[in-house]
């Protein structure tokens, strides 16, 4: 390939992460957080402790909930079944645990599909789950605030991305000395791993297809840029670039060697944009057949496995930067985070009144 996507896979860096969660408070209430994306349904259930939280149950399931959406502008009846099954899964797990409070979203697939909303009313009447359909700007903040304990003292901005399974979204971040991070723009694409596949899918297997997939993105992001010269701040030093989606946390598990795919050992990890652009080379040199075996892809992953290496290769294109941050955390982790938040506010809010 062009570019820097030559075959190597570095040994694995000695610095691993630290568990970002940790042992939970004793007799702590649980939480819950679904999040029901274009491609995935994802369940997380945690306890607060005195430096984050514990998870004590999780769900995920692939569903491909936008599969044909761009074609009808609809979700399909098998798609809707195959989410409806997970979210009957969730339910039931969470009937078995009682929590103190509980929070679900929709995001891309049921934000464009016509009968999104007639959906959701159907999910609630058959398993009692009310999902909120969140905007893009709110699925930007709650990915921010998943991904800020990873943030360093050094830090004066980050630029954050999320490939999603119907949608790309960026977020640009300003890190205070004080205080909590602030989005300071998004940018929210309708291009995902679920969108890309089904319309260039195939293509992404062969250069000149990756490539225009690359192209592509990296035209949108060009605009972006223009508007708030981040790559002007990138070269001024002190920005961080953050990755979360299975995309970046399949890079980082290639580029590290390791045997299986392994959270623990992936989240929070900082490497080298070499590093993980020499493992978006090994992962287009196996081919179909060499990405169903992997271990950190498998069959279930396989057709949007190179999709989403194809915007990872465009932000990289847009915005050079010599390390990236993967984080294996998304928007479930980022609703615990502020309902816990607000729990622990509200005795202060009291006690002040």
């Amino acid at each position: 390939m062009t570019e820097s996507y030559a075959r190597h896979i570095p040994a694995a860096p000695p610095d691993l992460a630290a568990p970002v969660y940790a042992r939970a408070d004793h007799g702590a209430p649980a939480y819950a957080a679904i999040d029901l994306g274009t491609n995935n349904c994802r369940l997380l259930v945690a306890a607060p402790t005195s430096s984050g939280f514990r998870v004590v149950d999780s769900y995920s399931r692939i569903v491909r909930l936008g599969e044909g959406l761009a074609q009808t502008g609809r979700l399909a009846e098998g798609a809707m079944d195959r989410a409806a099954a997970a979210l009957r899964a969730c339910a039931e797990k969470l009937a078995r645990r009682p929590v103190r409070r509980f929070e679900a979203v929709a995001t891309e697939a049921c934000r464009r599909a016509a009968n999104g909303p007639a959906f959701l009313a159907r999910i609630a009447a058959e398993t009692g789950l009310r999902l909120r359909i969140i905007s893009a700007r709110e699925e930007a903040a709650l990915a921010m605030e998943s991904c800020a304990p990873l943030l360093e003292p050094e830090d004066r901005r980050a630029l954050l991305f999320d490939i999603g399974g119907g949608s790309t979204e960026i977020a640009w971040i300003r890190v205070p000395g004080a205080g909590p991070p602030e989005l300071i723009a998004y940018l929210s694409l309708p291009l995902g791993v679920v969108t890309l596949a089904e319309r260039a899918g195939q293509d992404c297997f062969t250069q000149r297809g990756f490539f225009d997939v690359v192209d592509e993105v990296a035209l949108h992001l060009a605009e972006f840029d223009r508007v708030h010269c981040i790559g002007q701040e990138i070269r001024a030093g002190g920005v961080r670039l953050m990755g979360t989606s299975g995309t970046v946390t399949t890079l980082a598990g290639v580029a590290m060697a390791l045997p299986r795919y392994k959270r623990p050992l992936v989240d929070g990890k900082t490497l080298e944009c070499e590093a993980a652009d020499l493992a978006l080379g090994d992962l287009f040199a196996l081919g179909r057949e060499g990405l169903a075996q992997h271990p950190c892809v498998g069959p279930e992953r396989v057709e949007f496995v190179l999709p989403g290496c194809a915007v990872y290769a465009a932000i990289r294109r847009v915005w050079p930067t010599p390390r990236i941050t993967v984080a294996d955390r998304g928007l479930r982790e980022g609703m615990l985070t502020r309902m816990m938040r607000a729990e622990r506010a509200a005795p202060r809010r009291r006690a002040g009144r």
